[in-house]
């Protein structure tokens, strides 16, 4: 490995990246992301959100192997939430003071543009309070499909009906190699990329996403994060970049692959200090505590993480597969101060709303 502090200074390459993950010392990964970090983030100032997952619907085409939330229309325990089902979740979020719903579902086969419409308006005009980041970029792309549109119609119509921002969901990794294997359903890497181009163009900021842990390699992981800085380049439309690691449990890859090692703690860090480093015009990253458990979800915070995520007041995709994980906004606040940084809660745009010290 070379020389880390010299990374500080200018961008990494591809190669100097792929070299500090197959090489860096751990712990001087760790000083080199925090340094980046502070450098972006100079207050001392860790967030996070108060929000709730509400997953409209659980019938998906898409068939992904690594998921097991998805089902089929006629599956006995398929579902799409009823307007009463989803005011009376947004409900309990108003009440703990709550300020986003992350609004996303499977890919059902005959829901158009029309139903999201409605569906965004209702929530958007009895609750203009809540921020809605919903819709990940393969829900888009099948809505303009099925409804015979563009992908711009899709956005500019939910926009208008009230939706704020999207989530990266569906990213994976953004190799078409591992995508063929684990998702040969999904949309392609370039598509991915393409609708968050999209979106961007028309003023409505995403996240991007990273699941890591299957059969991709070093060199894809590595990919995924040039064509994030690439668009980010472009575009300046990524508010943050949140990885997790691959949940197993009841998937159908597992019981393809029963090998598969689950992916280390070590794996997590060192993943994320490189990310920090490499996305150097992302302005936040995001700790995955959900699957990485809250402690390391507090060492991420030390290895270029400055947002804690969600209060995560529901989860049911990543809980499917045998993550557990859960945090009140007490915890989230005592895991910030511990280590000596200021927890604030935040909104969708990064905001802070309120500080704890």
């Amino acid at each position: 490995m070379k020389d880390g502090s010299s990374f500080i200074m200018k961008r990494l390459t591809k190669e100097e990246a792929l070299d500090l993950i197959k090489n860096g010392d751990l712990k001087e990964l760790g000083k080199m992301a925090s340094a980046r970090k502070k450098e972006l983030h100079p207050d001392g100032i860790t967030t996070f959100v108060v929000d709730r997952n509400i997953n409209y619907t659980n019938i998906c085409w898409v068939d992904c192997k690594f998921c097991a939330f998805y089902r089929h229309e006629k599956d006995a325990d398929a579902y799409v939430l009823t307007y009463e089902e989803i005011d009376a979740k947004i409900e309990e979020l108003l009440t703990i003071g709550g300020t986003q719903i992350l609004f996303q579902g499977g890919v059902h086969p005959k829901l158009k543009i029309e139903w999201y419409e409605d569906l965004v308006e209702h929530i958007h005009m009895k609750y203009p309070q809540i921020t809605i980041h919903g819709f990940s970029s393969i829900e888009i792309d099948f809505i303009a499909k099925i409804s015979r549109i563009s992908v711009e119609e899709v956005l500019v119509r939910l926009k208008a009906k009230g939706l704020a921002s999207i989530p990266g969901a569906g990213a994976e990794i953004l190799s078409d190699t591992v995508r063929d294997i684990i998702a040969p359903k999904k949309i392609d890497s370039e598509v991915w990329v393409d609708i968050h181009r999209k979106a961007h163009k028309l003023g409505i900021k995403s996240t991007a996403t990273m699941m890591y842990g299957t059969v991709e390699r070093d060199e894809d992981i590595i990919e995924h994060f040039d064509m994030i800085r690439r668009l980010q380049d472009e575009t300046g439309g990524f508010r943050a970049f949140i990885m997790w690691s691959f949940q197993g449990k009841n998937t159908e890859l597992l019981r393809l692959i029963p090998e598969m090692e689950k992916p280390s703690s070590n794996r997590y860090l060192r993943l994320l200090a490189v990310a920090r480093l490499y996305l150097d015009n992302v302005p936040n990253i995001q700790s995955s505590w959900v699957t990485q458990g809250p402690y390391i979800g507090q060492m991420a915070l030390r290895f270029g993480a400055n947002d804690l995520g969600s209060t995560m007041m529901e989860e049911n995709v990543v809980s499917s597969a045998g993550a557990a994980y859960s945090m009140a906004q007490e915890e989230m606040v005592r895991l910030i101060s511990d280590i000596g940084e200021i927890p604030a809660v935040r909104n969708t745009a990064y905001e802070t709303l309120q500080r704890f010290a």
